[in-house]
């Protein structure tokens, strides 16, 4: 199974499109967001994609209320557990308890976002990852992850 997993759009329109456009192509079946989506009207082109969405709030996220419900219900308050493709899987924005949960044996893949700096690896038996930054904000290029829970791989691609 494919995973989307993107972060810290910041109401950037532009790569919200490409990543959306870029996660329909690779026909993934649910896209995780790790906070910072800023903005409910994002929802406008979020509703675009032909998969499942669950989200998270970040520390950007200011009307929590009218991005739940444009939203779906589907951004939840952080730390969120979920469980796809038989993997347990639990998604934060700031990156504090990443090695505690790691760490902890109880999650296959630990999910953050807020660096704007990607990060796959391996702590111990978990994968952990952080797509990066979406937006095009300060430095460097806008990013998302594409996870395959079947190998237990990530990669980052640049949009």
């Amino acid at each position: 199974m494919l995973i989307g997993i993107i972060s810290d759009t910041h109401d950037d329109t532009t790569a919200i499109r490409k990543a959306v456009d870029y996660f329909n192509a690779e026909k993934v079946s649910h896209v995780l967001h790790a906070g910072d989506i800023t903005s409910p009207f994002t929802f406008e082109i979020f509703r675009d994609l032909k998969c499942r969405f669950t989200g998270i709030f970040g520390n950007n996220d200011g009307d929590k209320l009218l991005l739940t419900e444009k939203s779906g219900g589907n951004v939840h308050n952080q730390p969120h557990f979920i469980t796809i493709g038989g993997k347990k899987i639990v998604l934060m924005h700031e990156p504090d308890l990443v090695n505690a949960l790691s760490h902890s044996g109880h999650f296959n893949i630990v999910i953050y976002g807020h660096t704007h700096r990607p990060d796959i690896r391996n702590i111990k038996e978990t994968l952990v990852i952080n797509p990066g930054k979406a937006a095009r904000l300060y430095r460097g290029g806008s990013t998302l992850a594409i996870l395959n829970t079947a190998k237990m791989e990530a990669s980052i691609v640049k949009i």
